[in-house]
């Protein structure tokens, strides 16, 4: 009698990864949890692009219809403005209410010409809408009402656990989503007091969230639509190690040309590399500079004016034929105001205007076709826990829907090894994975393949 061995047992190809499918599963199973789950909470991780605010819009829809209605929370008023517009543009005969701050400016404008959405500065003139949306902080002043059965809360990584706190009698249940990779809340006091304590006020609030209630459903996005496959193995090696995510389409699926040929410069040569590859170094010679290091914002201002020059078009998905670079489909990011208006003033010398240029923080949530960046440790004597900090250099290499290019002095891989962490260990604190040195070793390395030396 025969057996068979291990080379006659055929092997089932694997099934080729379908994005569309993994997202639409992941959707489904959030909202299945959401609308039908027994928990208080249900908690979603969401890499960059992966669809975060769709998400918020589809259950805040479906928890409408089934008759229940809703808080949102989000962190910022444009948050607040685009997730009402969003709704609007979904279904414009649902009621949704706008509860604003008294402030002079305090809405987008926009909404005034929304019918179905009504506008108040007190929580109780807008009872009985399906759908109420504020910020955190405005949230926290609102007393007196009947708590909503359900709320979800938007960034919520961006939101500061007493924050949480302050408005959690507002509602029963709540869905959590964002991402996890993202800039830690702000805070403008220290906080080592708290340091190790389950109710750091410091902490995020899905952090303090998950410390007293780790029994909650977790979920994550597995997609990111908007980094293209150039970025996604990168960014979610270096930043998402636990959550890992594909892009949602391949290498042949989004391109950049351009008409007009390289002139040989650095500038041009990495414009070149960038278009080639998805990513792109431009390395000026290593030396000790002020923070807003004239001949690095020179060489950020010029790549920015070549892109411009050369006549791009950007070919994906989204449209049939290339569509033009232009100004309002390029970014430039940095880690210091000082430098982002140092970049803006180099950028008005030579002529060019509706570029957006800000640090990361400013920036986190929003999309381009190409971004430029000056590199958070170029130039520096040393390594700051501020520079280094994981979601800082995650915010600004995760922008991007084609290209990435990066300015940088030389000499940064010598001064992360002369600069290892030496923050101190406190009990009781989770310990950040990965923590900046790694991710900043991890992206360097991955730039040197694509690096453009050049003495301006």
């Amino acid at each position: 009698m025969s057996h068979a061995t291990e080379e006659d047992v055929p092997v089932k190809p694997a099934a080729p990864f379908d994005p569309g499918a993994e997202a639409t599963r992941a959707t489904e199973a959030i909202l299945r949890d959401t609308l039908h789950g027994s928990h208080r909470g249900v908690v979603v991780d969401s890499p960059p692009g992966a669809g975060k605010s769709t998400l918020v819009v589809r259950a805040a829809l479906e928890l409408a219809a089934a008759g229940r209605p809703l808080m949102v929370i989000a962190q910022t008023n444009a948050q607040v403005d685009d997730l009402v517009l969003r709704l609007a543009e979904k279904d414009p005969e649902l009621p949704v209410g706008r509860l604003h701050s008294s402030d002079s400016d305090p809405y987008d404008k926009a909404l005034d010409s929304l019918e179905n959405v009504r506008k108040s500065t007190k929580a109780a003139d807008l009872a009985g809408l399906d759908i109420v949306i504020s910020t955190a902080a405005k949230w926290a002043h609102v007393k007196g009402v009947e708590p909503w059965r359900h709320a979800i809360v938007d960034e919520a990584y961006q939101m500061r656990s007493d924050a949480l706190l302050a408005v959690a009698g507002l509602f029963e249940r709540a869905l959590f989503v964002g991402d996890p990779g993202q800039l830690d809340p702000f805070a403008i006091v220290g906080s080592e007091q708290w340091a190790g304590l389950s109710y750091d006020p410091s902490a995020s609030a899905v952090t303090t969230l998950l410390a007293h209630n780790p029994e909650l459903p977790q979920h994550r996005l597995p997609v990111s639509w908007r980094l293209p496959a150039t970025a996604a193995p990168l960014v979610s090696d270096a930043f998402y190690p636990y959550t890992p995510f594909r892009s949602g389409t391949g290498h042949e699926d989004r391109r950049l040309n351009f008409a007009v040929p390289s002139d040989g410069s650095g500038p041009d040569r990495v414009i070149d590399e960038a278009a080639e590859a998805g990513w792109g170094l431009l390395e000026l010679p290593a030396r000790h500079t002020p923070r807003t290091d004239p001949e690095a914002v020179r060489a950020v201002a010029q790549v920015v004016r070549r892109l411009l020059d050369r006549g791009g078009a950007a070919t994906s998905e989204r449209a049939d034929d290339p569509v033009p670079l232009t100004a309002d489909r390029i970014a430039v990011g940095t880690a210091h105001r000082d430098q982002a208006a140092a970049v803006r003033a180099a950028l008005a010398d030579l002529g060019v205007t509706d570029v957006t240029v800000d640090t990361a923080n400013r920036l986190q949530g929003r999309e381009f076709d190409v971004t430029v960046v000056l590199h958070p440790l170029s130039g520096r004597p040393d390594a700051t826990a501020f520079h280094l900090e994981t979601g800082r250099l995650c915010v600004l290499a995760s922008r991007h829907r084609h290209a990435c290019i990066v300015v940088c002095r030389a000499g940064v891989t010598e001064l992360l090894d002369d600069h290892p962490s030496t923050e101190p260990v406190q009990l009781g604190v989770t310990v950040k994975f990965p923590d900046g040195w790694e991710a900043n070793h991890a992206v360097l390395s991955h730039l040197g393949e694509h690096r453009v030396a050049w003495r301006p």
